[in-house]
């Protein structure tokens, strides 16, 4: 069984990516979709911290720090994109304007609860950005996260265990060994990797998985 590395999961992701969708990326994982939107297409990415028009990551040697991302990592701007005020960028995201939000998590339920801002660990530094303000306001909200964590626990569960960021907004989970739809409380398996059987997909999320 061969896991996706990370650029692999944001491939996957960017495939599913309509023509004409405004789209933003979460911190972390999600950013890396950028650099694999297919170029026939025309969609419009949308940074929180205010550009709307962001193209892929720039070549080593070739980075403008006036021009970053809300994770502060350098980026591109393709023609005709632009800058505005923060509150302007949240007023897009608040107001519906955002067809796809693509999110990491610490878990997604099979209801499509997201929990992904807070382990409530001692210690853990709470980071929730705008996640919540996307994961309501943005039409469909895609997560990208490896299935399992370093213990080897599935973080698509029945039931959130973590702070919630948003309840019932996860349409797809995008990982190394499955991609995942979620659909009024039950999870079907879109595709799975080589040499990954249903059953022992099953095992690994401890949930009743649908075909």
């Amino acid at each position: 069984m061969q896991r996706l590395s990370r650029d692999q999961m944001a491939a996957r992701v960017a495939e599913d990516i309509p023509e004409g969708a405004y789209v933003n990326l979460g911190i972390g994982l999600p950013t890396k979709v950028a650099n694999y939107l297919p170029l026939e297409r025309e969609i419009v990415l949308q940074s929180e911290n205010g550009v709307l028009g962001m193209g892929a990551a720039p070549a080593p040697g070739e980075e403008d720090w006036e021009l970053i991302n809300a994770g502060k990592q350098a980026v591109t701007l393709l023609k005709g994109g632009s800058f505005f005020h923060h509150a302007d960028s949240f007023a897009m995201m608040r107001g519906g304007h955002i067809d796809i939000c693509v999110l990491g998590a610490f878990q997604v339920s099979v209801r499509g609860d997201l929990a992904n801002w807070h382990t409530a660990e001692a210690g853990a530094i709470p980071a929730v950005g705008g996640a919540m303000d996307l994961a309501i306001g943005a039409r469909e909200t895609f997560v990208v996260m490896e299935l399992l964590t370093k213990q080897g626990e599935s973080k698509l569960v029945e039931a959130c265990t973590y702070p919630l960021t948003a309840l019932a907004c996860v349409s797809r989970v995008y990982t190394d060994l499955a991609v995942f739809e979620i659909r009024k409380k039950a999870v079907r398996v879109i595709e799975m990797v080589k040499g990954l059987s249903l059953d022992e997909l099953g095992r690994l999320t401890n949930l009743s998985l649908m075909a």
